[in-house]
């Protein structure tokens, strides 16, 4: 096997201050959450922005702080910028067909004028549309490609986040279509409901219907998160954790940072005999266009 590239996904987006006050919210806190965690064994950050009371963000000048503050650091981090705010529909409680609150549903432009400005190494693209809660995810492979095309455009790589396996046979017509590029980036979600399920069942099954030449990682969230790190890597896939997937460190404990969980996955990684990749080990193995 050859090195493991480790993400840190240092906020999301559902995790809340209620479930862990040391939450990184505001862009400055975000980046020193991501350098703190590079300098632990992370090879990548996936970058979320917030309010500073929480809330989710998708403002450009948030995102912009972030990525400015982590390059200046000269960490040298992978960055990796999330398009997965304005996917969600939220049925209307007297009718269906209009939207109630909670729905961030947005045009597919919209999502992704942060990426044409700032032009990360990385930047997901989800391609699952399901049941989140009491709101519909959506992603129409029309607007998927549209959003495709505009990574394309801004030289980023999409991490092709998969949650299904649907969603796995989208993206490998994409791939047939020409609107994504290969070797893919795959990043299969467990733990979400409805979802894969984050068991090692889960990841056999979805890793054989990956395109032979993909690149993948795979994460779960709460308490399957360092389990699944073990399996992930067990069958040859790169990692993933952070407070975006779990706030503990082990069962009733909560994490003191992001980088704690690094450090974590790092010796797990490591008692298994694996070795992680700094971040120029990380762009060779990816192909990345710094």
């Amino acid at each position: 096997m050859g090195k493991t590239i480790l993400t840190v996904a240092v906020t999301g987006n559902q995790t809340t201050l209620a479930q862990h006050p040391g939450l990184p919210c505001t862009p400055e806190q975000i980046a020193n959450a991501a350098i703190e965690s590079c300098k632990a064994g992370a090879a990548v950050a996936h970058i979320h922005v917030r309010y500073d009371n929480g809330k989710p963000s998708m403002e450009l000048e948030h995102y912009r702080e972030v990525v400015d503050r982590i390059r200046d650091s000269g960490c040298g981090l992978v960055i990796n910028l999330t398009t997965g705010p304005g996917q969600r529909f939220v049925p209307g409680a007297e009718d269906p067909k209009v939207f109630g609150p909670g729905t961030t549903l947005m045009a597919p432009e919209k999502r992704v004028e942060h990426i044409l400005a700032l032009k990360p190494e990385i930047c997901t693209l989800d391609l699952n549309t399901m049941w989140s809660g009491d709101s519909c995810v959506i992603n129409s492979p029309k607007n998927v490609t549209i959003m495709a095309n505009a990574m394309k455009e801004a030289g980023s790589k999409p991490e092709l986040e998969v949650f299904d396996t649907g969603d796995i046979q989208l993206a490998k017509q994409l791939i047939k279509d020409g609107v994504l590029e290969e070797p893919a980036l795959f990043q299969i979600v467990t733990g979400i409901r409805y979802g894969f399920p984050g068991t090692v069942e889960t990841l056999v099954f979805a890793k054989s219907l990956l395109p032979e030449n993909a690149h993948w990682a795979a994460f779960g969230i709460g308490r399957m998160m360092f389990p699944m790190v073990a399996a992930a890597w067990t069958l040859g896939a790169h990692v993933r954790c952070g407070f975006e997937d779990g706030v503990q460190i082990r069962r009733g404990e909560l994490a003191k940072s992001n980088a704690q969980q690094v450090e974590k996955a790092a010796r797990i990684i490591d008692d298994l005999g694996g070795e992680l990749a700094t971040p120029d080990e990380a762009r060779a193995i990816l192909g990345l266009k710094k």
